[in-house]
């Protein structure tokens, strides 16, 4: 693939980063969510995480980086400082993986305030990293 492709396939990638981030961001600021609200929130999570891996995966990549999981692309992002705390985001990916088998509102609450308290703020930081990398 020509460089210039690369490039503006990492960039497109982010819009729609963009989009999931400022929905989870605009869910989290709901005061006292309902139950459904709550089921919102994590799908949003999940979304905005899943494309923040792969926007880690197309930028590595455009950079010369062969990344081939979500782990590597974590790793690589660590090592290239796109993001600050490895270990959290390997913790994020392993949560994520998690929230596909929450089947009580217990484990759904403690997931939420994960994602509010830790998983969040790890997204935000990123974003606005990948925001200046964009040039916008």
């Amino acid at each position: 693939m020509e460089p210039e492709r690369k490039d503006i396939r990492w960039k497109q990638r982010f819009q729609n980063f963009e989009k999931s981030f400022f929905l989870l961001e605009r869910t989290l600021a709901i005061k006292a969510p309902s139950e459904a609200e709550k089921g919102g929130l994590i799908q949003f999570y999940e979304m905005a995480f899943e494309l923040a891996w792969k926007l880690m995966k197309d930028y590595l990549e455009e950079q010369g980086f062969t990344i081939n999981s979500p782990r590597s692309a974590i790793k690589q992002a660590f090592q290239s400082a796109l993001i600050e705390d490895g270990q959290q985001w390997l913790d994020a990916l392993e949560g994520r993986n998690l929230m596909a088998h929450i089947y009580d509102e217990s484990t759904a609450e403690k997931v939420v305030t994960a994602i509010r308290n830790t998983y969040f703020p790890i997204l935000s930081q990123f974003y606005y990293r990948m925001k200046k990398e964009s040039g916008q």
